[in-house]
């Protein structure tokens, strides 16, 4: 399996559900952006692994480097592995220096161990292909009339626009996304 190497980029609030932010993973050949949806107490624990911060009481992702240090395992890498029905299911490669194994773990504890422990982090074609996104464009028409097509993915376009100050681009994909949600709407 081809892995490709993404960075933990930013962390964007979303504009579509309260304490829901989304952290970007970016693929920087292709430069495509993962959006992987978070909650906001998984959001303060990345920033916290970023900054390496630790709090009073270890969290997930400090249990974590305590128990491979304990027992002097090491962690090799976080690998982002599929994506299905919305969720995204990755691994963790520890290793005892003659075995590698992988152990099963939620996205955003992956990622905060990667950063507590500046392990890199990964992704599969089939994830990319999936839930990439352009860094520097923005969905087509084909694409918005796809009634697959997610809006909450759609909006997380439309910051990314905002924030490079994109604002014609954002103003039509705006439109889209409204005209989407009209649409579905009706259909409802």
């Amino acid at each position: 399996m081809e892995l490709f190497e993404v960075q933990a980029t930013e962390i964007i609030q979303s504009n579509s559900a309260n304490n829901t932010y989304v952290l970007m993973l970016n693929e920087p050949e292709s430069n495509q952006n993962i959006p992987i949806m978070i909650g906001e107490y998984e959001t303060q624990v990345i920033i916290m692994a970023r900054e390496r911060v630790r709090g009073k009481r270890p969290l997930t992702h400090d249990l974590v480097c305590d128990i491979l240090t304990t027992f002097s395992l090491r962690a090799n890498k976080v690998v982002i592995e599929r994506f299905e029905e919305g969720i995204f299911y990755a691994n963790i490669y520890i290793s005892d220096g003659i075995t590698e194994r992988k152990i099963d773990s939620r996205a955003s504890d992956a990622v905060a161990l990667a950063l507590a422990q500046q392990l890199p982090i990964y992704t599969t074609q089939a994830v990319l292909d999936e839930t990439g996104l352009a860094g520097d464009t923005f969905l087509d028409d084909d694409t918005m009339e796809n009634e697959n097509t997610n809006i909450e993915d759609l909006e997380q376009q439309l910051k990314i626009l905002e924030r490079n100050e994109e604002y014609e681009k954002a103003a039509e994909l705006l439109d889209k996304i409204n005209r989407l949600k009209s649409e579905r709407k009706e259909y409802n």
